[in-house]
């Protein structure tokens, strides 16, 4: 199985708490950062979802905090799809300093929401599979 998708960020002073550590909320950033770039990855543009009248949306986020990061750390973002049936699906993600220490193991569980309809759309691998072009990124 090959490495998932993955992209590196720079944590910066800014985005650190009181105690010098990376803020909890950041984390999520991050992670919505390593999907939309996996998006773009794949050939899969905000423009072509809201063209296709469908938005993605997160139904669910688990976040398991395992190092502390600070400022200055590299950490390296992943991104992986795992499709089941129906209208959701999940992406696991881990947030790795450079050395390879997990920092932190991210869950979600999104679908794709019909703009017009206000409803999850039925199969939202149908999509994806239309709009992009590098479906491997999507682990299909």
């Amino acid at each position: 199985m090959s490495e998932p998708f993955s992209v590196r960020v720079t944590v910066r002073g800014y985005e650190t708490d009181v105690q010098g550590h990376l803020n909890q909320a950041v984390y999520i950033n991050y992670a919505e950062h390593a999907r939309w770039s996996l998006l773009q990855a794949a050939g899969v543009s905000q423009a072509q979802l809201m063209g296709r009248g469908v938005g993605p949306v997160a139904l669910e986020t688990t976040i398991r905090y395992r190092r502390e990061l600070l400022a200055g750390d590299e950490v390296d973002v992943t991104c992986a799809f795992e499709w089941g049936g129906g209208k959701t699906f999940r992406i696991l993600q881990e947030i790795r300093k450079t050395d390879g220490t997990v920092a932190a193991e991210i869950t979600a569980v999104g679908g794709l929401l019909d703009l017009a309809e206000r409803r999850m759309v039925a199969d939202p691998r149908e999509i994806f599979e239309e709009l992009a072009k590098d479906l491997g990124l999507f682990g299909l």
